[in-house]
């Protein structure tokens, strides 16, 4: 069994990323360095995460056929600790609420970029496990202000540097 890193070294490492970050705004190349770098530093220490016991983010799209911004969060959660079950691109709602209903995940990661896409995301945040709570992020969350409180979403990740930020602050305890 692997062992927690270290914590407060291990939080350090990833918040010095985030500050970066913040002096100059991550690319995708950026964030998929990082995610390999810290990836490396827990393998060399033989550590399994931020967390004793991983939390399980599931994640898909609804309407994005490239997953550029999710294959981020994937690679940056799995570099977390995060145990990452991903149904991949193009998703139906009922797709991911069977899913969901069947993992029982800690996290739902969306990426929605269309913007009629309201009643399908709605629909899958009523019907998720109660302990699940959604991620997400896209061009929908981005310029629609008011997407993520139409459809109850629960936390938009407009970038890596946000979504670390969280997943260090993430109590994977909070739905039990």
């Amino acid at each position: 069994m692997q062992q927690v890193c270290p914590s407060q070294e291990f939080r350090q490492k990833i918040s010095d990323y985030i500050l970066t970050w913040e002096a100059t705004p991550g690319t995708r190349e950026s964030y998929l360095k990082a995610a390999e770098d810290l990836s490396e530093w827990r393998i060399a220490r033989n550590c399994g995460g931020l967390w004793d016991a991983p939390p399980l983010m599931l994640t898909a799209t609804l309407d994005d056929g490239w997953g550029y911004g999710l294959e981020v969060i994937e690679k940056l959660a799995a570099a977390a600790g995060v145990q990452i079950h991903s149904l991949g691109l193009l998703q139906h709602s009922e797709t991911i609420v069977d899913a969901c209903r069947n993992l029982n995940p800690d996290l739902l990661g969306l990426t929605v970029l269309q913007f009629d896409s309201d009643d399908d995301v709605a629909n899958i945040v009523k019907r998720l496990p109660k302990r699940t709570r959604v991620v997400a992020g896209g061009a929908a969350f981005l310029h629609d202000a008011d997407f993520a409180r139409r459809t109850g979403t629960h936390i938009v990740i407009k970038d890596g540097s946000v979504f670390l930020d969280f997943l260090i602050h993430f109590d994977n305890v909070q739905g039990e």
